[in-house]
Order: structure tokens, then C-alpha cells, then sequence
């Protein structure tokens, strides 16, 4: 069935190309003729591993990259970062003209694969499909901006235009806001953004993304012989945090858009938490009441009003503590939540136009409740944007993650043209 689906939508796509300007058809034709090239690039960069904390690896693959840019006429620079950020720092290109809008471009550079974890290599899998670690998140989506431009360039259609490409080196695992200062600054010079974070197929892009943050849960209680508990040395540490999270679970669990994952959860007599490592050590026996215990996890929403009605309501339930227990909440930001907008959904519509146009079909909004958080979020309040241009596949994050190479070009084709006439 998938094979004749594919068959339709490649002779769907011949017979409509009428609908296609003649420099439209032309850098068609280029992105065609440069797919093997192309995909040898892919395979160059997904071999090179650029986990967050692997700073060679990411200013390696950032420098691949830059050399790519340079040949199209950009100026590249690399933004580094204070050394206390331990990150690699990010690659900007920058090209200034008159015509059209002046767009912002948003990838990065790193993978969640560190170093530390066995490296899968780019392989071929079978006639549409192909594997390796980060090939959709997001060197494949790196890739199709740079296939794009440079079949723009080939027929001459970046002059005059005003675009600035920016690959952030810790997407993955953020540096905090001051990794994002610079990012946010030259966004604002720009009119929209489009970022290119792993395609939902051809049909889906992203106009609403949820944001992320973080929030660490400290219990203290009585501790003392277990054969006293529920007695006058109270509940305990441990029960009292297994009280506010499910209180958490009942009573914000079936919001939409929002979750709260509790990753880590330790108690005892005593407990130590490296925040560096991400380990936590615990001390206790079964015959002593736990005296302390601590919860981390996050906190996904889609708009900045329910992150902080979700916020006040976690720490109304914190507040009804148990007998002799004390517990407090503390929260920490990550990444803002891209809120759906009209403006948004008009450049979906852009694309859903050029998507018709080239005889893919229609493109919609994708659920924004199936995204996680990304760098566009960071910058949606100032512009429209849209995101999940880049590189389809599945099992982003993990060992089987895998890219649709069938789909591959005719998303390079859709981006080019949508480049082309938003600076027209």
C-alpha cells in the first residue's frame, strides 16, 4: 500500500508542475540533480558525532557546514560561549539585501547522542529509508537548508536577499538563557522564522509547540523508629511525596497540552543529588522513617498562562502537607511554549499553497501537543514562525531513529520554494 501511495504522489506530482513559476520549475530540477551529493553530505555529518557536551564533535560538524555557506556567499562567524556554559557555541550565516521578507532559519548542530554511547553510522536500510544517529534530528534538517540555498543559488534567486541561518550547538540540552541571548537578538532584526526540526511527513508542519521547564520537589519529615510512624513522629518523607504527586496526577492530569513527568525520585535517612551528573545517592533502612526525599521533573505547556496556573496550583497542593512533613517546590524555565497564531497558521497556509502547487497536497497544522520544545519557541513572540520543515523519519532519540529518503527531496523542493517567494 505504501509503495502505490508513493507512486501516486510522485505522478501527482509530474502532471501538476504546470502549477510552478519557470525558476520554480528550474530549482526543482536543481535539487534533483544535486540529491546524490546531497545525500553524501547527510551521511558526512551523521557520521560525525556531535553530542551536546562533545564540543569538537559540534564545532566540527558547525564548521562542515559553514564551508557549505561560504561557497553560497553567506558570512559565517561562530558565536562562542562563556566557558562556564560548557557548550560548543553556535554557527551563524548571515547574507543582507532589499528584496522580500528577511528570514531567520533556525537548526542546530548537536545530536542527544554523547560520546559515551555506542556510535550507529549512516545506513542505508532499503529504497526509502535510511538510519543513524541524529539523520532526522536534526542533520537532516540542517542538510535540507543547505540543499535548498544552494539550488537558489544555482539560478541566481538568493541576490538581494536578506536571511540570516542560525545553528544553535545545544538544542538538545540547553545552556540556559544566556546561550540564547545573542539567538534572540538577531531573530528580532528578522520578519519571520522558519525553523527546520524534524518534519510530521509531508502533510503536518508546526505552528504551536509546547515549552518546557523544570521543577525540583524537597520533603523533610520526623524520622525515628518505623514502628512510630502514622504515630506521633507523623508520615514520613516518602509518603508525603507520593501524596503531591499523585494529587499532581489527579488533579492536573487530564489538562490538555499540559504534562508533568516525575524523572527522578529518591528518599531515605539521607539524600545527595549531583546536579553536574544527574545522580542522586540515598542512605536508609527499612526499620527508620525516611527523612528527607527529592523529586525532579518537568513541566510541558503550550502558553505561558498555563505554565504559571499550572505552577500555582502544584504549590497549593505542596502546601497541604502531612503531619510533621514540610515540603517546598521550586521551578526553573527552559523553553518558552510557541503558542498557534493567525500569523502562524498564514505562513502553514503559504506552504500549504506551494505543497498543492508542486501536487504533494494539502499541509496542516500539526497537533501541538505531540511536539516537544524547540529553539523556535524562544523567539515566537516577536514573529510568525512555523517549524517541522526539516527531515522526516521516526524514532528520533534513540538507537533506531531513522530518516524517509523518498520524502527527502521533495522537502529540500518545498523549502526552496518557499524561501523563493517569501523574498520575492
Amino acid at each position: 500500500m505504501r509503495k502505490l501511495v508513493l507512486l501516486w504522489l510522485f505522478a501527482s506530482f509530474g502532471a501538476s508542475a504546470q502549477s510552478l513559476s519557470r525558476p520554480e520549475t528550474a530549482v526543482i530540477a536543481t535539487v534533483k540533480k544535486h540529491m546524490p551529493e546531497t545525500e553524501a553530505f547527510l551521511e558526512k555529518v551523521v557520521n560525525i558525532n556531535s553530542g551536546t557536551l562533545n564540543k569538537e564533535g559540534v564545532r566540527t560538524v558547525g564548521k562542515l557546514m559553514a564551508d557549505e555557506f561560504d561557497k553560497l556567499g553567506f558570512k559565517t562567524e561562530w558565536v562562542s560561549l562563556p566557558d562556564s556554559l560548557n557548550r560548543a557555541g553556535h554557527l551563524v550565516a548571515t547574507r543582507q539585501g532589499k528584496k522580500g521578507k528577511k528570514l531567520f532559519l533556525i537548526g542546530h548542530l548537536d545530536t542527544v547522542f554523547e560520546k559515551s554511547l555506542p556510535m550507529e553510522p549512516y545506513t542505508r536500510v532499503n529504497d526509502s529509508t535510511v538510519a543513524g544517529q541524529g539523520v532526522n534530528d536534526m542533520k537532516g534538517g540542517d542538510v535540507v537548508v543547505i540543499a535548498a540555498l544552494k539550488a537558489l543559488q544555482e539560478q541566481k534567486l538568493l541576490d538581494d536577499t536578506s536571511i540570516t541561518i542560525y545553528f544553535t550547538g545545544d538544542e538538545e540540552s540547553s545552556g540556559g538563557s544566556e546561550s540564547r541571548r545573542d539567538f534572540i537578538e538577531r531573530a528580532k532584526k528578522c520578519d519571520l522564522a522558519l525553523a527546520f526540526e524534524s518534519a510530521q511527513g509531508l502533510h503536518h508542519v508546526t505552528t504551536g509547540r509546547r515549552g518546557a521547564s523544570g521543577w525540583t520537589l524537597n520533603v523533610k519529615a520526623r524520622t525515628g523508629h518505623s514502628s512510630r510512624i502514622f504515630n506521633d513522629l507523623g508520615y514520613g518523607a516518602i509518603y508525603e511525596a507520593v501524596r503531591i504527586l499523585n494529587e499532581f496526577r489527579r488533579t492536573l492530569g487530564q489538562e490538555k497540552y499540559l504534562t508533568f513527568n516525575p524523572g527522578l525520585i529518591v528518599g531515605g535517612s539521607e539524600v545527595h543529588y549531583d546536579d553536574k551528573t544527574a545522580k542522586a545517592e540515598t542512605i536508609g533502612k527499612t526499620n527508620i522513617i525516611a527523612g528527607t526525599a527529592l523529586v525532579k521533573g518537568d513541566l510541558r505547556f503550550l502558553t505561558e498562562a498555563q505554565k504559571e496556573a499550572a505552577r500555582a496550583k502544584m504549590r497549593e497542593i505542596v502546601d497541604k502537607s502531612l503531619p510533621l512533613t514540610k515540603a517546598t517546590i521550586s521551578f526553573t524555565d527552559g523553553i518558552p511554549g510557541m503558542e498557534p497564531s493567525a500569523a502562524n497558521d498564514e505562513l502553514r497556509k503559504q506552504i500549504d499553497k506551494i505543497s498543492r502547487d508542486m501536487g504533494v497536497g494539502p499541509v496542516k497544522a500539526f497537533d501541538p501537543g505531540a511536539r516537544g520544545a524547540g529553539d523556535v519557541s524562544f523567539v515566537a513572540q516577536y514573529m510568525p514562525c512555523v517549524d517541522g520543515l526539516g527531515a522526516s523519519g521516526k524514532g528520533a532519540h534513540s538507537i533506531e531513529e531513522t530518516m524517509n529518503i523518498k520524502e527527502f527531496p521533495i522537502l529540500i523542493q518545498r523549502a526552496a520554494l518557499l524561501i523563493y517567494r517569501l523574498t520575492r
